[in-house]
């Protein structure tokens, strides 16, 4: 479930690249939630009193949780995709699995053992290796610019945002929060939208030419996926499951072979066996009776 939530996001992310002449960052960004937030209206309507009294009792976290994964989170990355390579963006979301394991550490005070620090290293060693195409000269021609930096900040916001979902209120069911944090993020996400100044026909012209792309990163991108990563982090842990965003290197490979006919190389099939071995060690691997799976 939660490499299928990654798939969704490696799809998005090839999107924000490849429509970013045609829509601008926040227009993509608030569009995108406002059909999330029309989608999910009917449980607001109907869960309305429930949701109200929790956010009364943790205004706090709730608005914190919202800003960073829905106002803050795609809106950079969004916007960084317009100033920087897909490699480079690449290599630095491949940071989110060390980012949360660190965050973890520190606000969880939770414990990192030998095999699950050494699957991450590993999985960030294949998704280098792929990014640099197997030759380490390739590291010296690679410009980070303003784009790099707002691609940090993004996978920071990220990466904390999933440490602290674990404070989440418990009154709230899954779909309860979903609604609560979407519109909380879109409020907050309105006033920079609005000081574009878009005008209102420009709009209805990216709807009609875009619809399907709003379709896709509200439903699957958000909707879909924002469920099935809660559910990751429910059953396995936040560092956990962030290992798996080392998949989106591997799903964009194939993604390009299959849409852009690029070809596949050896130096893609060793780093993508890097990236499963070092999930294998920080999610399978047993030592001793006493491992466990799940803890």
């Amino acid at each position: 479930m939660i490499t299928l939530c990654v798939l969704f996001w490696s799809i998005n992310f090839v999107l924000g690249r490849f429509i970013k002449d045609d829509i601008t960052p926040l227009e993509l960004a608030f569009f995108r939630w406002f059909f999330v937030f029309l989608i999910i209206s009917p449980i607001l309507i109907s869960r309305y009193k429930n949701i109200v009294r929790a956010f009364k009792q943790n205004f706090i976290i709730l608005t914190v949780l919202a800003i960073l994964g829905i106002t803050t989170f795609n809106t950079l990355l969004y916007i960084g995709l317009t100033d920087t390579t897909s490699t480079n963006a690449l290599i630095i979301n491949s940071t989110v699995p060390i980012l949360v394991l660190v965050l973890s550490y520190f606000i969880l005070q939770q414990k990192i053992n030998f095999h699950q620090t050494t699957g991450i290293l590993l999985s960030t060693v294949g998704v280098v290796f792929l990014m640099l195409k197997a030759d380490i000269a390739n590291i010296f021609v690679l410009e980070f610019n303003r784009g790099d930096i707002l691609i940090v900040i993004s996978a920071v916001s990220w990466a904390l945002y999933s440490v602290l979902v674990k404070f989440k209120p418990k009154d709230l069911n899954d779909f309860e929060y979903f609604a609560t944090i979407v519109t909380i993020g879109l409020i907050f996400l309105l006033p920079f939208y609005l000081s574009e100044g878009y005008s209102v026909q420009k709009e209805l012209e990216v709807l009609q030419n875009n619809y399907l792309v709003f379709l896709y990163v509200s439903v699957f991108a958000s909707i879909t996926s924002y469920y099935l990563w809660h559910y990751g982090i429910d059953q396995i842990g936040a560092s956990k499951t962030a290992q798996f965003t080392h998949l989106m290197p591997v799903f964009g490979i194939i993604l390009a072979s299959i849409f852009l006919k690029e070809t596949l190389e050896n130096y893609h099939l060793l780093g993508a066996a890097l990236i499963a071995l070092g999930i294998y060690l920080s999610l399978f691997y047993k030592k001793g009776k006493e491992a466990k799976l799940f803890q």
